[in-house]
């Protein structure tokens, strides 16, 4: 690979503006990688450089021990020179001399408090403190705050990983979030900590716009802190993210269905605020489809059974819908209860039966997506089975041999209806003589 002799006082720029190519060389030589690993554009087409000079004059009024040190540096403290192609790409300002030489302070203050941060974690801090002017103290002083609350190294690196301006100037106030949730929900220390790894994004929530109106919902429906906190913990992420009014709208649409007494005691079995969970869970999972909420919420009402089947049911069927069958998701507002059927046992096998009679010629028909919905098990039989027998195979038998198949346990012992069989009561001669007379009387 080749490599450029440069004076140590000689500007770069003075070589950039002779020829481009030398520079990518110098930094491709330097990090012993292809100078076409970090170029997103094609060099001979005369692709402007924008590594480093469409976005900073860095290289511009450097030398080249300056740029040697610059790189040089992060690699000493532990950054990959992936990362460092990655920070030259994003944020060349980041490897600048004046931001360099204060990290090695930054990094024995990190040692003097026991953490280590991942190569990932450095980058993405050099990108942060370049983008808002953060000086490397004012990190560790965040993060020793942040720590004080009671919150473990794993908690904090994945906060600063999703709300990375927490660590910027004042930041934002984490630990009244904190004590907010031991107040209202009940849970513990060790509990926040889960909280926070599973969904850091709630500490950025404003206690009086979002998380008091959710909790006074709560307790105004008549939920307990022990339901709260119960179902806090199962999916704080799902909990948190409920807004103002949805959780009314999701009791609301419970108290409203109609349907067999059996379906509704299993979706309140666990009690209505996990019940609502439920709906608000499948009601964001159908709307990332693009159907509308009014619309989920109609297709929930007619269909209950949708509440039942786990998400990935639910994707399953959704899919067959769109990638197998064809139609657009659309038809969901129409037809509900395809959501409410099994797949393999009534969609697949009625499709089955459909395409072997096209492919015959035998239907004369068009088949909609009712048909392999509403239409019961023994008129589908009737009218696309029964006449082909090649059919019945794939329909699972004939109707007739699965109602009464050997195989299956009667209801009831034979001959019982035997016990039923209502007490007959013979006409005495005394009754008989009496109706004579009685009909004498009328002649």
């Amino acid at each position: 690979m080749l490599m450029i002799r440069v004076s140590s006082q000689r500007p770069l720029g003075m070589l950039l503006r002779r020829s481009p190519l030398r520079m990518i060389r110098y930094f491709s030589s330097t990090l012993e990688l292809p100078s076409d690993s970090y170029l997103p554009g094609d060099i001979s087409s005369g692709t402007p450089l924008n590594v480093f000079t469409p976005k900073h004059d860095f290289s511009l009024r450097s030398t080249s021990s300056e740029v040697h040190d610059s790189i040089e540096n992060p690699l000493s403290q532990g950054l990959t020179q992936k990362s460092i192609f990655s920070i030259i790409s994003s944020s060349p300002r980041a490897l600048e001399l004046r931001f360099i030489r204060k990290w090695p302070n930054f990094f024995s203050e990190l040692g003097r408090s026991n953490l280590s941060l991942s190569s990932s974690m450095i980058q993405k801090f050099l990108e942060q403190s370049v983008r808002f002017n953060v000086e490397p103290m004012d990190f560790v002083h965040n993060w020793q705050v942040i720590r004080s609350l009671g919150l473990s190294n794993d908690t904090t690196i994945r906060i600063f990983e999703e709300l990375p301006f927490a660590f910027i100037g004042d930041g934002i106030d984490i630990g009244c979030k904190i004590e907010f949730l031991k107040k209202k929900a009940g849970v513990q220390l060790n509990e926040i900590n889960s909280i926070c790894q599973s969904y850091p994004e709630f500490l950025s929530f404003h206690i009086n716009g979002r998380l008091k109106p959710l909790f006074s919902e709560l307790y105004e429906l008549g939920f307990s802190q022990e339901e709260n906190r119960k179902l806090l913990l199962e999916n704080p992420r799902l909990f948190l993210s409920l807004e103002t009014g949805e959780l009314s709208r999701c009791l609301s649409l419970l108290q409203g269905l109609k349907c067999r007494t059996s379906i509704k005691e299993r979706i309140l079995k666990l009690g209505r605020l996990r019940a609502a969970l439920d709906v608000k869970l499948r009601i964001d999972f159908l709307c990332s489809y693009g159907l509308s909420r009014r619309d989920v919420f109609k297709i929930l009402h007619v269909e209950p059974r949708t509440i039942l089947y786990s998400l990935v049911d639910l994707e399953k069927k959704i899919e067959f819908l769109l990638q197998k069958i064809g139609y657009s998701i659309d038809f969901l507002v129409e037809f509900p209860d395809y959501l409410g059927v099994n797949l393999e046992k009534q969609i697949i096998s009625r499709l089955q039966v459909v395409e072997l009679l096209k492919s015959m010629g035998g239907l004369g028909m068009k088949v909609d997506l009712k048909h392999l919905v509403r239409l019961s098990r023994r008129k589908f039989y009737n009218l696309f089975v029964k006449p082909y027998s090649e059919c019945e195979q794939i329909f699972g038998g004939s109707f007739g041999a699965c109602i009464f198949d050997n195989s299956m346990k009667p209801k009831h012992p034979i001959g019982l209806w035997k016990l039923f069989k209502p007490q007959r009561y013979y006409n005495s001669h005394y009754d008989i003589r009496n109706m004579k007379g009685f009909m004498e009387t009328m002649i």
